[in-house]
């Protein structure tokens, strides 16, 4: 690891920023493992997990110093210039899913959460608690769930499996499931936006799709999207706005489909990588179906006891009722959390600093669900049941819904409550071409001199500016 950094620091390669992607990533891989050995000196033993890490690290090492042997590396337009920036991305993975598997150093095995339901009940029926898997058993149990015949394997691996480890970790595994969600139509969905769509690019930095965008710039709607590099499980899109500008956006709380079908009808993505003809997505479109909640005393996911209902009476409140605003009834669920909350809170603590954890626990938003909530009405039998109990102080929060209170993940170390995100303005400015007003959407500046970008905090370090 040493090596590569040194040999990323040649002047020669006139990477500029991009030099920091090896000198600030490997650094910080390094330090990572330091502490997780540190934490348990033992764990290469019996870990199958960072055995293969520890594998793949040093294999990928030696393929960027064989980069070196030649002059070629030098040449910006080079394969082996390319082959090195996609090394850097993968790095970056690496990064991120030790990061996911050893939260504070030490692993966390089981604990780990695949954000969407129906994934997790997959991956805990074929593969139980193991934290990855080879990639040949993988596909024999993806291709039972989801038959598909004219599935492109080698294609498929690419995009799963990020690291490049012939393996699958539940880690990669969340970042696929969340990018082409809904599950029922998962592999569906992969073969239209990777392989079928030509928009789609694979491994391109920031830089490299402003490069590639600015060669469009005379032709307004021209777009691809990506894999976003520093937010796992998302998207970003880039596109050239009417007015010539070049912008990077990460669409929120939807699916890419149905960003790109919205984003066609409003003109902002109409010809995938400049080409004349876009992809229809209108008979493919599916919003995932709200999740329903009853709230009732017992069986169900979302449990009210009949004292905790009292207390919200007595509040003037109800258990539906947006505990941040006081205002709207709760139709968002957080995942993997299971907190509540409703759209415009979601939408204005998303736009401020720290928008990227829950409100109430400060766990990753890692993705949103519509829910439905049915009203608790008790039934006469059960209120005069309850009038004969005696009363006693029920322990709840007003800032927790009851949904989470039993949730594995409120074990978790909680930090100090961060403060309430403000009420969304009842105005609202015109939006133009940049979509800076639009909810919806986490957007980029139009892309300035490199001089003058902020620098985006990425773990430790501030030198993923040029991602996204």
């Amino acid at each position: 690891m040493d090596d590569v950094v040194k040999s990323c620091q040649n002047h020669r390669l006139n990477l500029k920023n991009f030099a920091t992607i090896y000198t600030d990533i490997l650094p910080d891989t390094y330090t990572q493992l330091v502490y997780i050995f540190t934490q348990n000196h033992v764990i290469l033993r019996d870990n199958y997990y960072i055995q293969i890490f520890l594998e793949n690290m040093q294999q990928k090492c030696k393929q960027v110093l064989k980069l070196f042997k030649t002059n070629a590396i030098f040449e910006e337009q080079s394969q082996e210039r390319r082959t090195l920036t996609k090394l850097s991305l993968i790095f970056s993975h690496m990064l991120f899913e030790l990061k996911a598997e050893f939260p504070d150093g030490t692993f966390i095995g089981d604990k780990f959460r695949i954000t969407k339901r129906e994934a997790e009940d997959f991956w805990n029926k074929n593969f139980h608690n193991r934290t990855c898997v080879p990639w040949s058993e993988f596909v024999v149990a993806i291709e039972k769930s989801q038959p598909n015949s004219k599935l492109k394997l080698s294609a498929l691996k690419n995009t799963v499996d990020l690291t490049g480890n012939d393996h699958v970790s539940n880690f990669e595994f969340d970042v696929f499931t969340r990018l082409f969600y809904p599950w029922k139509t998962l592999l569906r969905n992969w073969q239209l936006l990777t392989t079928a769509h030509p928009g789609y690019v694979a491994f391109l930095t920031y830089d490299e799709v402003k490069k590639k965008l600015e060669k469009l710039v005379d032709k307004p709607g021209s777009y691809v999207f990506r894999l976003s590099c520093t937010r796992p499980g998302q998207w970003a899109i880039g596109y050239v706005a009417p007015d010539g500008k070049i912008f990077q956006t990460i669409p929120q709380n939807k699916s890419l489909i149905q960003a790109l079908h919205e984003g066609g009808k409003e003109g902002f993505y109409l010809y995938p990588n400049g080409n004349p003809k876009d992809i229809d997505l209108s008979t493919v479109i599916e919003v995932p179906p709200a999740d329903r909640v009853k709230v009732h005393f017992s069986h169900r996911k979302f449990q009210v006891t009949s004292e905790q209902y009292d207390l919200y009476c007595e509040m003037g409140t109800t258990f539906e009722l947006c505990k941040i605003c006081d205002d709207n009834d709760k139709n968002v669920k957080i995942e993997p959390c299971g907190h509540l909350l409703c759209t415009p809170c979601l939408t204005s603590w998303q736009e401020s600093e720290g928008g990227n954890t829950c409100p109430f626990c400060r766990y990753e938003i890692k993705g949103t669900n519509k829910v439905i909530i049915d009203r608790y009405r008790p039934s006469r039998r059960e209120r005069q049941k309850d009038s004969l109990k005696p009363r006693k102080q029920p322990n709840i929060s007003c800032d927790a819904d009851a949904s989470a209170l039993s949730s594995p993940l409120m074990g978790l170390p909680i930090g100090p409550p961060p403060p309430l995100p403000p009420r969304p303005s009842a105005t609202q400015a015109p939006e133009r071409f940049s979509r800076s007003r639009d909810p919806s959407y986490v957007n980029v500046p139009a892309l300035t001199p490199q001089s003058a970008v902020t620098p985006v905090d990425y773990v430790n370090s501030s030198a993923l500016h040029d991602f996204i």
